[in-house]
């Protein structure tokens, strides 16, 4: 961890204060304060401490998968910069990934002179049409509820059992209940008790396997 600290300052030395490194620490299996170092946070708005992205709540859902390096992609902050990004997996002696290193850059500006500079702006993923959002956990587990909304295509109020079994469903599956507490909103949100709660993930999960 400390060498991908000293690398961290090394990559936002030389690139400047539009670059933020992020190191997120997944041996700790704590979502919501993964991350143990970063530079130039002033970048997304996050600092030591803070939760995890949707990228890497994906990875601890997928604790067994080997994962690639996903390089030079687009991202957008709550406030709306575009960054060119790449995510960079950190796998020790067992293969398995124990870390992820982030870049972000800040190319806002750089896009208003696009001609001048296209070989820095230019990015690997040509199908992408719209930047990935970078989320805290908090706010992907609100968004994620939102959508399990709309793929039911009712309000909670006029869901069914059988609708709320499917809603519960999706948001298990995406990983939202890895976020500490979450069960508790997502029971209180939907009408339900957390016993009643936890056997419809049962029996999603039932209906998966069989």
């Amino acid at each position: 961890m400390e060498e991908l600290k000293q690398i961290a300052k090394g990559i936002a030395a030389t690139f400047g204060s539009n670059c933020e490194v992020v190191i997120h620490d997944l041996t700790a299996r704590n979502p919501e304060h993964s991350i143990v170092a970063i530079e130039n946070g002033h970048v997304t708005g996050r600092r030591v401490g803070d939760g995890a992205s949707h990228v890497v709540l994906e990875r601890l859902r997928c604790a067994d998968a080997q994962p690639s390096d996903h390089l030079s992609y687009l991202t957008k902050t709550p406030e709306g910069k575009i960054l060119k990004s790449s995510t960079i997996y950190i796998r020790g002696k067992n293969k398995k990934v124990t870390a992820v290193l982030g870049i972000n850059y800040d190319i806002s500006a750089l896009l208003m002179v696009e001609n001048a500079v296209r070989e820095l702006t230019d990015t690997a993923d040509k199908e992408q049409s719209e930047p990935e959002k970078i989320i805290n956990v908090s706010a992907l587990l609100d968004e994620l509820i939102e959508q399990s909304v709309a793929l039911v295509g009712k309000p909670v109020a006029l869901m069914n059992k059988e609708d709320k079994i499917r809603a519960i469903g999706f948001l298990n599956q995406n990983g939202a209940f890895l976020v500490t507490k979450s069960g508790d909103k997502v029971a209180k949100y939907f009408g339900i008790s957390k016993y009643t709660l936890y056997s419809y993930i049962d029996r999603q999960e039932d209906r998966s396997n069989g």
